[in-house]
């Protein structure tokens, strides 16, 4: 079991790696394009139809993709100071349960926005030769990641078998806190 669970962390740490990189190309081509935008209307004097609506679809995928990345490495909010003066039992608890809403969410995120892109599929978006539905992939798609990378830390809190860690029990540098 365990073999199979560094696996699949190597896997996902992959995968992590590669969303965040989307997300920074996402990030850089975002703010290429409404420099674009900017410099048509105030230079050229006449602002192009698609910056605005490519802008906002690319800022969609690395919000959404980079906060995949952050419920990965435990870096989203949290009521951390609960589990620093928890008790080693009440701290997994409080992690474990953590997971599983964080997971729910992530799956209703990916279940929602999927239903929204097949819905609006057929329609065509303002402003670019695409359809309205890939507006909605972004959130389908950061949502499945998010139930995917919190599942996987929720796997690895149940496998422990040594103490949890006083925050995040995705640090492996962290040291146990013994009570």
């Amino acid at each position: 079991m365990r073999a199979g669970l560094v696996a699949l962390s190597r896997i996902l740490a992959v995968v992590s790696r590669a969303a965040l990189w989307i997300s920074g190309v996402g990030l850089i081509l975002m703010t290429a394009f409404v420099g674009w935008q900017v410099f048509g209307r105030y230079v050229l004097n006449e602002s192009p139809s698609w910056t605005e609506p490519a802008s906002l679809l690319l800022m969609s995928w690395f919000i959404l993709l980079g906060s995949a990345v952050g419920v990965r490495d435990g870096n989203h909010l949290g009521f951390e100071i609960a589990l620093h003066y928890a008790p080693q039992g009440l701290r997994r608890i409080m992690l474990g349960v953590t997971e599983v809403l964080v997971t729910i969410f992530g799956v209703a995120m990916a279940w929602y926005g999927t239903e929204l892109a097949v819905e609006t599929w057929s329609a065509a978006m303002p402003g670019l030769p695409i359809p309205q539905g890939l507006d909605y992939v972004p959130l389908a798609a950061g949502g499945a990641l998010i139930a995917l990378f919190s599942l996987e830390k929720f796997v690895r809190l149940l496998s422990l078998g040594e103490d949890v860690p006083m925050v995040r029990v995705d640090e492996p540098h962290l040291v146990a806190v013994k009570d």
